[in-house]
């Protein structure tokens, strides 16, 4: 099992939820790339980390 911790900053509001963009390690790929969290959760939050855990 492997954890990955990815990083995702603002990037607009949509009619219900607050759209985020994956910020990539330098010289990597994006792993999810957009990110869209509803506006009762994200509030006014410019920056989340999510917790990816692979499990065999």
């Amino acid at each position: 099992m492997s954890k990955v911790v990815v990083t995702f900053e603002y990037e607009k509001e949509t009619k219900n939820s607050v759209r985020y963009q994956e910020v990539p390690e330098e010289g990597k790929a994006p792993i999810m790339g957009s990110l869209y969290v509803q506006k009762w959760f994200a509030g006014n939050t410019k920056s989340l980390e999510i917790t990816i855990e692979k499990k065999d």
